[in-house]
C-alpha cells in the first residue's frame, strides 16, 4: 500500500511539472514543433518536415510582377530567402482596412530590425491605387520603404493571387471572377520557401500576438 502511494505521488507530481511546462510554451513559443503548410481555401493543415521532397513539392506561392509604393518592381526575388507577412486592402477603405493597417504597422515595428522578415500589402483597387497614392498613404502611416511594400498592378493577377494562391477568402465552395470584390482582413504568413504556414485575423489582437510568435517559430526552422 505504501508503494502504491509512493507512486501515485511521484506521477501526480511528473505531470503537474508537464502541464506547467506546456503552459509556459502556449505562451513564448509556437504551439507546435513546425508551423503547418496550407494548400487550399479549406485550409486544412498538413503536418510536413522541411526540407523533405513533400515539402518541396507542396503549393507555392508562383512568382508575380508587381509595382510598389516607389514605382519599384516586386517579385519573388525580393523575397528570396525572406519570410514575409501579406495582405490584400485599398487606400481608400472606410471599414475594416486602417484597422488592418495599424496592426501591419505594429508587426513592422516588432520585426523593424530583422532583415529576414518583410510585409507585402496587395492594392485590390489598383486602377485608382496607383503608385502616387500607394506613397502617400506610406508616408501618412509610417511605412518603412524596402521593408514594407504596398503594391499595385494588373487587377487580374492580383485576384487570382489573392483567390487561388493565398486562398485569403472565406467564402467556400463559391465560385468568383475579377468582377467580384476581393476583400478580406486575413493576414498570411509565407516563408522563405513560398508556402503558406499561416492564417490569422488582421483585426484581432490575440490573433497578431500568435502571428509574431509563429514568425519567430519560423525563423528558427532548419
Amino acid at each position: 500500500m505504501r508503494y502504491v502511494l509512493i507512486l501515485l505521488l511521484a506521477l501526480t507530481v511528473s505531470c503537474k511539472k508537464e502541464v506547467n511546462k506546456k503552459d509556459v510554451n502556449s505562451v513564448e513559443t509556437s504551439r507546435v514543433d513546425y508551423l503547418p503548410y496550407y494548400s487550399e481555401e479549406s485550409f486544412t493543415p498538413h503536418w510536413l518536415m522541411p526540407e523533405t521532397k513533400e515539402e518541396k513539392n507542396f503549393h507555392k506561392i508562383p512568382d508575380f510582377k508587381l509595382i510598389n509604393q516607389l514605382g519599384d518592381t516586386i517579385s519573388q526575388k525580393t523575397f528570396e530567402n525572406k519570410i514575409y507577412v501579406t495582405d490584400f486592402f485599398f487606400t481608400s477603405c472606410p471599414g475594416i482596412c486602417p484597422k488592418m493597417t495599424s496592426n501591419m504597422v505594429k508587426l513592422q515595428q516588432e520585426f523593424k530590425q530583422d532583415s529576414e522578415v518583410l510585409f507585402l500589402s496587395h492594392s485590390v483597387t489598383p486602377t485608382i491605387d496607383s503608385v502616387a497614392e500607394l506613397k502617400k498613404y506610406a508616408e501618412t502611416h509610417g511605412v518603412i520603404a524596402n521593408k514594407w511594400h504596398l503594391v499595385t498592378g494588373n487587377k487580374t493577377t492580383i485576384y487570382n493571387l489573392g483567390r487561388n494562391e493565398y486562398f485569403v477568402e472565406n467564402d467556400l465552395g463559391v465560385p468568383k471572377n475579377s468582377n467580384d470584390f476581393l476583400h478580406s482582413e486575413n493576414f498570411l504568413l509565407i516563408d522563405k520557401n513560398k508556402h503558406i504556414r499561416g492564417i490569422y485575423n488582421g483585426l484581432d489582437r490575440a490573433s497578431m500576438a500568435q502571428l509574431i510568435i509563429d514568425i519567430k517559430a519560423l525563423k528558427k526552422e532548419v
